[in-house]
């Protein structure tokens, strides 16, 4: 076999660079649609309490600020001008209340700034006539601008504006502000109430699927009783999976023993008993194939996970190589920078190739070729290496593709060579998925069938 570094490396096609869809997780969707759901609940009853505060305020408001005016307007025709002085000196100290002629000349600012000073003063206008002023700032000075007759004489009446209450906005903010911390507080505390069991159910799925029954254990003394039930239900299954698992090892194990120890005798009895070599070598090789077929049950059924270590990948592909040197009928090129490394089970990820390799030996040779010409590349990809194993052969048909990976199946042109139990490429799936990583197969666009391996980087 030759063995030969290529300079260019193909690029592995869509399915291995096809990232998985990002969606928001449970938690995250439940806390937006609860927080949503609360904050527009919230929203429109301060819009509707609001509504049906306005009215009652701003009348009484009115009232308030109507009887001071009139309350001062009597006051003031009823008292001389000494005491009238007196009288409008006593307000300013003592009410806060300031009155000051109104001149032809002033400039003033109707007091409007929203519905609520609307209603104001129409309701002020209503009480005190149609001559009266109510303005926001009278001569660039801000406040509440009362204007108003006494015998034909005109005032201002200045008050402070906070005699109509707290401001309004800040109210409004204020509430709002504490209503959306405690309704977006107690969403997150029920996502979480709703999303920590199926997060506990989702990672005991997780470590059952890798073999580890004993983390998978969910607790049984919830408070739900929903819950409570499914983890009950969980966890039965669990045990009785766990059994299964240990019964099935046994099994093989138990196989495997009772199996290798006739099958060694018989290869014995045969070089030692059978005169003719051509029968003796046919007798032997039909015993190493079953040997083989073991193993490769024994292989597809190994139920321990992954071991992962970053792994020198150009050590492993060429002690791969090493091992199928001597193959006369199948030429190998490499190309795989210098330094790669991937997050693998060294051990795990050398059968691999070796499958993939015996596999591209075995049916991917040339039409009208006794010879197997496979390609063997990789590249990295942020944090990910994609390799890829690909042979010249005829390639299989589109619709078989997505079969081979089936354990026990064979494409139509396999069937008649097939000397395995047509695990090969169903034992490389697994092991690359209990590696953390994915694995498919293509047909090339020059002919030939391709395996594409993609490992996180070492």
């Amino acid at each position: 076999m030759s063995s030969s570094r290529s300079s260019t490396l193909e690029t592995a096609p869509a399915p291995l660079e096809a990232r998985p869809r990002r969606g928001i997780n449970l938690f995250w969707r439940t806390f937006f649609f609860l927080a949503l759901l609360l904050f527009g609940s919230i929203v429109a009853w301060l819009q509707t309490f609001r509504t049906l505060e306005t009215e009652p305020r701003a009348i009484q408001n009115a009232q308030q600020l109507a009887t001071l005016v009139n309350l001062s307007r009597t006051a003031l025709r009823y008292s001389d001008a000494i005491a009238r002085v007196s009288l409008i000196k006593t307000l300013a100290e003592e009410e806060h209340v300031r009155i000051t002629p109104r001149q032809p000349t002033d400039k003033f600012e109707p007091y409007v700034s929203d519905e609520f000073d609307e209603r104001i003063a129409a309701e002020l206008t209503s009480r005190l006539g149609n001559g009266t002023v109510v303005a926001g700032k009278v001569n660039g000075l801000q406040g509440l601008w009362i204007g108003f007759s006494i015998d034909g004489d005109s005032y201002w009446l200045l008050t402070d504006t906070s005699r109509l209450g707290p401001s309004r906005t800040s109210t409004w903010a204020i509430w709002l502000v504490m209503a959306a911390v405690l309704s977006l507080t107690g969403a997150a505390v029920i996502a979480r109430l709703i999303n920590q069991p199926l997060k506990q159910l989702s990672f005991a799925a997780s470590r059952m699927r890798d073999g580890d029954f004993e983390a998978s254990w969910l607790d049984e003394q919830v408070a739900t009783s929903e819950i409570r039930e499914v983890n009950i239900g969980f966890n039965r299954m669990a045990a009785q999976l766990s059994k299964i698992e240990q019964d099935r090892v046994v099994m093989l194990a138990g196989i495997s023993h009772d199996l290798r120890t006739p099958l060694a005798r018989l290869r014995l009895e045969t070089e030692m008993s059978v005169a003719d070599p051509d029968a003796r070598e046919h007798m032997a090789n039909d015993i190493a194939q079953l040997d083989a077929i073991i193993d490769k049950f024994l292989d597809y059924a190994r139920p321990e996970p992954a071991h992962l270590e970053p792994i020198s990948l150009n050590d492993l592909i060429d002690a791969s190589m090493y091992a199928v040197a001597d193959y006369p009928d199948m030429t190998v090129s490499v190309s795989i920078p210098e330094g790669t490394k991937v997050l693998a089970d060294q051990v795990d990820l050398s059968r691999v190739i070796a499958n993939l390799l015996e596999n591209s030996r075995r049916y991917g040779k040339k039409p009208g070729s006794n010879m197997a010409l496979v390609d063997i590349s990789a590249r990295v990809s942020d944090a990910w290496v994609l390799i890829k194993v690909r042979d010249h052969g005829s390639g299989v048909p589109p619709g078989v593709l997505s079969r081979l990976t089936n354990p026990f199946f064979r494409g139509d042109s396999a069937r008649t060579e097939a000397t395995g139990a047509g695990l090969g490429l169903a034992i490389a799936e697994k092991t690359v998925l209990r590696m953390g990583g994915l694995f498919s197969l293509s047909n090339t666009s020059s002919g030939g069938l391709a395996a594409h391996i993609k490992l996180r980087r070492g």
